[in-house]
């Protein structure tokens, strides 16, 4: 259940590569949404002021743009707080994961069998992370038996169904559960 990745890869990513500063927001967001989230790694260019140092790795090392969308996804991370840790105890009672497929949660809904690139965050946050470059739109399936709210968006929709979602660069897809608590924690963001 203590699934983590070093956000940004361990090794390698230039700061200031617009490309790079793209891996770390998609990345981080991905993060903000997995047991333990740290920004890990050495960074490149190398410095000659400190030798065999690799280059900042703070969120504020990436630019203003960057920094703006990751200082957010910071206080998200901790209004979620108390939620994750609910779940971690839940995983120490019963090994029951945090993060999870969809089908654990809607074995009923066969659909879910297929969903590889989505996953439950707990028993109410979807989370359709942005895996490919350039990306600003992706589809999302959202499991039957519930509605969904857009946390993005506050649109409400229909579970059962695939549904095209906009992702901008500081928008990861997220969906809530209709009568979730955590409702409140994405509406004062």
């Amino acid at each position: 259940p203590w699934w983590t990745t070093d956000i940004g890869g361990f090794y390698g990513g230039d700061i200031d590569s617009p490309s790079f500063r793209e891996l770390v927001v998609r990345w981080f967001q991905y993060g903000v949404f997995c047991p333990v989230c740290r920004l890990h790694g050495h960074r490149m260019p190398i410095t000659k002021s400190l030798p065999g140092s690799g280059a900042a790795n703070e969120v504020w090392s990436f630019g203003d743009e960057v920094y703006e969308i990751l200082r957010g996804l910071l206080f998200l991370r901790e209004q979620l707080r108390p939620y994750i840790h609910q779940q971690m105890q839940l995983a120490s009672e019963t090994g029951l994961p945090p993060m999870r497929p969809l089908l654990v949660d809607f074995p009923d809904d066969v659909e879910c069998e297929t969903v590889d690139d989505q996953f439950m965050f707990g028993p109410e946050l979807l989370v359709a992370p942005i895996l490919h470059e350039g990306a600003r739109e992706r589809p999302v399936y959202l499991p039957t038996g519930t509605n969904w709210v857009n946390v993005a968006t506050g649109a409400l929709q229909s579970g059962g169904q695939w549904v095209q979602v906009a992702a901008p660069l500081a928008v990861i897809p997220v969906f809530v559960k209709e009568n979730s608590r955590l409702l409140a924690v994405f509406q004062s963001q």
